[in-house]
């Protein structure tokens, strides 16, 4: 008897629960009066005059030719040419060749000579006759130096 007293009142509560959650979204309703109605009446009214006040100025600027915002335009292709070099001191080879120190530089040439390559003085400066060893050990090597990193590949492989 006990259980069933204790499920009637589980009950009984939970149905005042429904019924008061039910009854608590009339609630605001019953305090929406005329002033409230009015003011809500009056905003709608305001947004949908400035609305078509909108509407209005875009239609006449439409009419007069000028456009209501910017138009879009398929930007034109660049095509470039590329730069040829006819110069020794702007080749990758040179560029390679300058950023290492001076003593590394001078021993770059050193090792060209002792292998046959180069005739010049020891001094670290690039010009046609390290250019030309260079490229004549970089050619029976099977490599290249028409990238920096050839050249650096090349380089490093005199230096270590």
């Amino acid at each position: 008897m006990l259980l069933s007293v204790t499920k009637a009142k589980t009950t009984l509560i939970a149905g005042l629960t429904a019924l008061s959650i039910a009854a608590v979204p009339a609630t605001p309703a019953l305090a929406w009066g005329d002033k409230e109605q009015g003011f809500v009446a009056g905003v709608a009214t305001a947004v949908i005059v400035d609305e078509l006040l909108k509407n209005n100025r875009k239609a006449r600027l439409y009419d007069r030719g000028y456009t209501a915002g910017p138009t879009y335009v398929e930007p034109r292709p660049v095509y470039s040419e590329p730069v040829r070099t006819s110069s020794i001191y702007a080749t990758p080879a040179a560029r390679a060749f300058q950023s290492y120190s001076l003593s590394e530089r001078k021993a770059i040439q050193r090792n060209l000579r002792a292998y046959g390559y180069y005739r010049g003085g020891i001094d670290g400066s690039f010009g046609p006759g390290t250019y030309n060893a260079v490229a004549a050990y970089a050619r029976d090597e099977g490599q290249s130096i028409r990238s920096n990193a050839a050249a650096y590949g090349v380089y490093d492989g005199l230096l270590y």
